[in-house]
């Protein structure tokens, strides 16, 4: 039978659909603390100098560098002892000229204090008496009032996501609230007269439904929340009121199986139906997941998806994920990793298409090796004992055994 769609490189595919998306972002004022990963909808700015106060970077002795500046071990400095910087509030003493107070690390300095001398450069001579024997200069082991962030500095831009370290920045500077993104919620349907749910036992002829569960976790991984619209049998109106009430309860929609090109097809013409412009893109130049439909109707995104599992995680992670993190305005999407490993087979490939082929990676002679999980787009262990997905540029026609080649992990 002759292919009824013309198939996309993936980048066209997805520049296609974000040319039609321009998604609102909406947003909300969640606690610091729960903000890890999430997108910022606003920049925050600081309303403090960090550090607040002039504070020791080692444990030692806060002193006038002036009065170091011969010390050497042949000729040390004589300072005197008067007391001691207390943890957790202001010295009492201020350092006059020949004094030195013993401070911690993390502690204030004295007024009249501008270095720190490191405990390891003096010898005690008496409880109230130190040598030093290496001269400090100005500033030495100090960080100064503001010299991480100053009053005023911005913090982190809009479409920032946010990272553990944020999160503790941003808690130094007294900033316990945030506005960030609201998480898109995704819909997702399964369709099929033979997927039953996965608590069922199956008949012969029946499988339990993987996609909804594998498609809700690259939702969530990208920042949404899955939504399971349940399984859908194949009728053309009752696919269709599924897709619209969960459409219409959701920021996104995906539809699982129905995308190949064959008579029981209906997930075109549904999504045709849901909205305009309705479908952009119906088959992508990528193997597993050729069939792959890409849509928008009423400027929110719908996806098509193969039924097979290893195809819908390929074009979950390829289309899915990127449009998560437009929806919620993020500028920089955190980068997967991808590694140089060799192959350990010969792959075949064709011009004019990428593939992906799930691979465990090995060591071997201190180098690190790919090998191919040979199986079908309809095997989900194939994934599940797989460390990521090889990838097959659009102009090679296939990577020769020993050959290095790019490896994106799961």
């Amino acid at each position: 039978m002759p292919e009824l769609f013309t198939v996309l490189p993936p980048h066209e595919a997805l520049h296609k659909l974000f040319t039609h998306l321009a998604p609102r972002v909406p947003i909300e004022m969640i606690d610091t603390a729960r903000a890890l990963n999430r997108v910022l909808a606003e920049a925050p700015i600081a309303r403090s100098p960090l550090p607040a106060f002039p504070r020791s970077t080692m444990d030692g002795y806060a002193v006038r560098a002036s009065d170091t500046f011969s010390a050497s071990e042949a000729i040390p400095a004589y300072l005197t002892v008067i007391g001691e910087s207390p943890m957790g509030s202001a010295p009492t003493r201020s350092i006059e000229r020949g004094q030195a107070l013993i401070i911690h690390t993390g502690g204030m300095l004295p007024d009249g204090a501008d270095a720190v001398v490191m405990i390891e450069r003096t010898q005690k001579i008496t409880d109230t008496e130190i040598e030093v024997m290496r001269a400090a200069a100005p500033g030495e082991n100090v960080l100064q009032v503001g010299e991480d962030v100053k009053p005023g500095d911005p913090l982190l831009p809009i479409g920032h996501l946010l990272r553990p370290q944020d999160l503790g920045g941003l808690m130094a500077l007294g900033i316990t609230q945030v506005s960030v993104a609201q998480r898109p919620r995704v819909g997702i349907l399964a369709t099929g007269d033979e997927v039953i749910d996965p608590h069922d036992e199956p008949q012969p002829g029946q499988v339990r439904d993987v996609n909804t569960y594998s498609i809700g976790g690259i939702v969530e991984r990208a920042g949404g929340i899955a939504q399971a619209g349940g399984i859908i049998r194949d009728n053309y109106e009752a696919l269709y009121e599924a897709a619209q009430d969960l459409l219409d309860r959701s920021d996104a929609l995906v539809l699982s199986a129905g995308s190949s090109v064959s008579v029981r097809d209906m997930t075109s013409d549904v999504i045709e139906k849901l909205g305009r412009p309705g479908v952009l893109v119906h088959g992508v130049s990528i193997k597993p997941g050729k069939p792959t439909i890409l849509a928008v109707c009423d400027s929110k995104p719908v996806f098509g998806l193969p039924g097979n599992p290893v195809s819908a995680m390929v074009v979950g992670d390829l289309f899915i994920t990127p449009t998560l993190w437009k929806l919620q305005g993020c500028d920089r999407p955190p980068l997967r990793q991808t590694i140089r490993a060799r192959l350990t087979h010969n792959l075949a490939s064709v011009p004019g298409r990428v593939d992906y082929i799930q691979v465990k990676l090995i060591e071997r002679d201190s180098q690190l090796w790919a090998e191919p999980v040979f199986g079908k787009s309809n095997l989900i262990y194939t994934l599940v004992k797989a460390d990521g997905m090889l990838i097959i540029p659009i102009d090679a026609n296939g990577i020769a055994a020993g050959e290095l080649a790019d490896v994106k992990l799961f």
